[in-house]
């Protein structure tokens, strides 16, 4: 079959600068689109999923495996299960048992400010940094007990939805009618934790007026999940239920999958609409070229041939449009930090997502160019060439 050279497409690209243009800039918008669902959805799916550690074992109260928040346990338990379940990792004596408050409370940057802002809050006490070695102080110190003192993760103004100087060290937080001091910033990579704000165990549980445990965090080191698990089942005093922290976090990203089905209808919509804008212009392009086509075929060239030639014409345009956008992506969307409901995440442009952008931009040009090829390319040659 006899070929248009490649140098044909590219010096075809030329003859328009306007629609070279627009064609580079509605393919990378499209693609751009894509990377910023792609990255959403990572971002989501690794701070759920690094959130949690295989070694862990949650204790919550029975019937409420789905949100520790809503969990309440007795304060007796972190100390019973030190005790009963040989095996429990330690270190110079000190047991891998973090006894744990997690809710959602209200707080301002001033006492007098009328804005309330909702923050994610973690009554710990100095077992919380054993159990979660993902948490590493940046800048302070720890909070100290009787004080009126927390500390903040590197995302926390990212969830409240206020500048990140307003959490320096040395600034108050105002709940409970209480100036509360910032004493130190923490970070755990992505992970829920890097947007918590974290109190002293006994302090929040007397500002919010509650005598008992969200959970009990435990790392395991000879012992099993099984053990755990059996001597929960035998204290049914207790009431409560063992879970692997990995499968409570797996089972919160599985919550959200109607958000990033939503997420992906949503691309697909803009993309579909994009893809259709760029039908009336290829149509429009290749309206003014039929007489071109048929000049072409005039000269034995195929039919098969020139759809090649302008296939390739097209996955130029939609590659370069590709590019931008992967540059702008990895410049502008990878790290940016994002609120949902359990905190705050950034967005990861990786490997797979870059893969899937420049995907989606080849696939919308090969779509975009054949329909409009196809309508012009069945006129008779005769016909295409009368056309002015």
């Amino acid at each position: 079959m006899r070929l248009l050279p490649l140098e044909y497409a590219v010096r075809n690209l030329g003859r328009s600068p306007i629609r070279l243009v627009a064609g580079v800039l509605g393919s990378a918008l499209v693609v751009l689109l894509v990377l910023a669902a792609g990255g959403f959805i990572r971002g989501m799916e690794r701070s759920l999923s690094v959130s949690g550690n295989d070694k862990n074992v949650i204790l919550l109260g029975a019937g409420s495996e789905e949100s520790a928040e809503r969990s309440q346990i007795n304060m007796s338990v972190p100390v019973l299960v030190a005790a009963s379940v040989p095996g429990i990792k330690s270190r110079l004596g000190v047991n891998y048992v973090s006894p744990e408050v997690q809710m959602a409370l209200l707080l301002k940057t001033a006492e007098e400010s009328p804005d309330d802002l909702q923050a994610v809050v973690r009554g710990v006490t100095p077992a919380a940094f054993l159990v979660h070695p993902q948490v590493s102080m940046t800048e302070g110190k720890p909070p100290q007990p009787g004080a009126y003192e927390l500390m903040v993760g590197r995302l926390t103004a990212i969830r409240l939805g206020i500048d990140d100087a307003q959490l320096a060290v040395g600034q108050q937080l105002w709940f409970d009618h209480r100036a509360w001091t910032v004493t130190g910033r923490f970070t755990a990579p992505q992970t829920v934790m890097d947007a918590e704000i974290w109190v002293p165990l006994t302090d929040l549980q007397i500002a919010t007026r509650r005598d008992t445990l969200s959970c009990a965090v435990l790392t395991l080191d000879e012992a099993t999940f099984e053990d755990v698990s059996v001597w929960c089942a035998q204290r049914l005093d207790l009431e409560l239920t063992a879970i692997r922290e990995s499968a409570y976090y797996a089972e919160m990203l599985a919550f959200y999958r109607p958000v990033r089905a939503m997420i992906w209808v949503t691309a697909a919509l803009i993309a579909l609409g994009g893809l259709f804008g760029g039908l009336n212009t290829m149509y429009a392009a290749f309206a003014a070229r039929v007489r071109e086509l048929g000049a072409l075929q005039t000269l034995g060239f195929p039919r098969r041939a020139l759809v090649l030639s302008f296939l390739e014409e097209s996955l130029l345009i939609a590659s370069a449009g590709a590019i931008v956008a992967a540059i702008c992506g990895l410049l502008l969307l990878n790290g940016v930090a994002v609120r949902f409901s359990m905190g705050a995440f950034a967005l990861v442009v990786d490997a797979s997502v870059l893969l899937g952008g420049l995907a989606a931009g080849l696939g919308l040009a090969v779509i975009g160019v054949i329909p409009p090829l196809w309508r012009c390319l069945r006129l008779p040659i005769v016909e295409a060439l009368r056309t002015s």
